[in-house]
């Protein structure tokens, strides 16, 4: 069972003692200084996030000025005294990471910069030349690399908990991670002549029914990973390869000025895309995330409830044209 560590730097007037047999704790740690006590509460993941909100209405009183940090633990051996305290590791339980610590990863990957950029560009370079070789390795290789899961999520969740803010930031960090390989694309296409023979490039010319299926799990996987904080490279891998691949093929035939071509492959990358986002929502909801401020909360409701409309219905209407497509 995963632990982590609360740590607050508080004036000597803090009382610790009320959010010490309030929640759930493993161990705790109190240091008193001159002017100010240190507090450091060891927690089970699960029980992380009710001391979080509780500080974090805490912190709305002018009167309460401290600071609060929350870092994961790597390994924590107890004295004899603190055996009995020790996590049980048999039950069984769903974990997920705290709304705070989720937050601020998304604030975070939310973001354009440096890293994201490059490994967009390599990401779309080495997809470009896999699918013109006919190579899945070089295409799986890409989606090793790119990191469109990002802003996807980032999308998804901000919308769960109505933060308008960083849903536009992620949804422009989403578009400029979609322009770059649909132009390093395109310049291929433009240059040179389409991979009519690769099996990789014609897989992204057809949509099917399944491909939404696919898409659906890919998203949900992503945000069941997102949520329990768990590596999860290979489902990056799986929400990659619903994007990146059908955005370079559409990139190559705009490249090419097949203009009707390029319709099939831009159909199935926004399936996919609108796809993945609405699982992740559906994921995060039931996963209980949101807000602890009533107001916030009414516009989390809002925004979430906009969201299930916007992405079902906008699902709906492209199952309707892939049937129609179809037949």
């Amino acid at each position: 069972m995963e632990l982590q560590m609360i740590e607050i730097l508080a004036p000597q007037a803090f009382n610790e003692e009320h959010i010490l047999e309030k929640f759930d704790h493993t161990v705790s740690w109190v240091t008193q200084g001159e002017e100010d006590v240190h507090i450091h509460i060891l927690v089970e993941k699960q029980d992380a996030e009710q001391i979080l909100n509780y500080l974090e209405k805490a912190a709305s009183d002018e009167s309460n000025q401290f600071d609060a940090l929350l870092y994961s633990v790597k390994a924590y051996i107890p004295s004899h005294l603190n055996e009995k305290n020790t996590p049980n590791d048999d039950q069984e339980q769903f974990q997920r990471a705290s709304r705070h610590e989720l937050l601020s990863v998304v604030q975070t990957s939310s973001k354009i910069d440096g890293s994201f950029s490059w490994f967009t560009v390599f990401a779309a370079v080495v997809a470009t030349v896999g699918i013109i070789q006919n190579s899945p390795a070089l295409v799986l290789g890409a989606n090793i690399i790119d990191p469109s899961i990002r802003p996807l999520m980032g999308v998804s969740f901000s919308s769960v908990l109505g933060e308008k803010k960083i849903m536009r930031q992620s949804s422009v960090t989403a578009l400029f991670g979609l322009l770059i390989p649909v132009s390093i694309a395109a310049l291929f296409g433009f240059l040179f002549p389409l991979p009519i023979n690769s099996t990789e490039f014609l897989a992204r010319t057809n949509v099917f029914l399944l491909d939404i299926l696919v898409a659906i799990a890919a998203g949900a996987a992503g945000a069941l990973s997102f949520v329990k904080r768990s590596q999860g490279q290979l489902v990056g891998v799986m929400i990659s390869l619903a994007v990146l691949p059908p955005a370079i093929v559409f990139g190559m035939m705009m490249g090419a000025f097949e203009w009707q071509s390029a319709i099939q492959p831009l159909l199935l990358l926004v399936i996919n895309i609108n796809s993945i986002l609405l699982s992740a929502i559906v994921v995060y909801w039931l996963s209980g995330i949101k807000p602890i401020n009533w107001k916030n909360i009414q516009d989390a409701s809002t925004s979430r409830l906009h969201s299930l409309l916007f992405t079902g219905v906008f699902c709906l209407f492209l199952v309707i044209t892939v049937i129609f497509m179809q037949f």
